[in-house]
């Protein structure tokens, strides 16, 4: 990487998870990560593809699902939340995972409200 001046510029966060993900192109965590970091970015779209990515992957990514349901508020793309957290909330609760089960059934009755 280099910057205007073609010094050297050092890796982002975003550009180390990235070159772990070469040599792990599966691994649920990174690709929750990058979600993570493209969503503080504002790069939605991308950030929402990497959740998809990492549920995809790791069956016990289930924060993912909040986050993606986050994202997807960010995004202005309300019609999709209730069923991106009923989803979690299945997961969650089939993986035993009853903290992210009780913080994705909150969020899912704050949008149905």
């Amino acid at each position: 990487m280099t910057d205007a001046t073609n010094e050297p510029t050092a890796p982002t966060r975003l550009d180390r998870l990235r070159a772990m993900l070469e040599a792990e192109p599966d691994d649920g965590f990174l690709l929750y990560g990058i979600a993570q970091e493209c969503q503080k970015r504002g790069r939605f779209d991308e950030a929402i593809a990497f959740y998809d990515r990492a549920i995809a992957g790791d069956p016990k990514q289930c924060y993912a699902f909040f986050h993606k349901a986050k994202t997807l508020e960010q995004a202005r793309r309300h019609g999709e939340i209730a069923d991106v957290l009923r989803a979690g909330l299945a997961r969650a609760r089939a993986v035993g995972d009853f903290k992210a089960a009780s913080e994705i059934e909150g969020f899912l009755d704050d949008v149905t409200g």
